[in-house]
């Protein structure tokens, strides 16, 4: 059968007692640094802030995506507008505000 007698002198335990304190003191602060109220709630909004930047990040480049895309309908490669294109479309956004102002008068009339 093993030995299982300590041979460490009684400073060698004290050091080794006061080191566990030590330990034991951090584990315990950083225990209570975690639940105390304020760092949940700090954790929490840095979550939803952290949740909202990534929402507010996906929608610009959603954004951007569609915008490109709109823009390359009407710019060539070259940055050159479309006439084909562009013309016909002003065409219609004039003829739009025409209409609007014709019913605007006839109703104020």
């Amino acid at each position: 059968m093993a030995d299982t007698a300590d041979t460490r002198t009684p400073a060698q335990i004290e050091a080794d007692i006061r080191r566990r304190r030590a330990t034991l003191a951090e584990t315990l602060d950083e225990l209570g640094v975690r639940v105390h109220p304020k760092t949940i709630v700090g954790d929490a909004k840095a979550k939803v802030a952290s949740n909202i930047d990534h929402t507010l990040g996906r929608a610009y480049v959603g954004v951007n995506r569609a915008v490109t895309d709109v823009r390359a309908q009407f710019v060539d490669e070259d940055g050159a507008p479309r006439l084909e294109r562009v013309v016909p479309v002003a065409l219609v956004v004039v003829g739009l505000v025409g209409l609007l102002a014709v019913s605007t008068r006839r109703r104020k009339g």
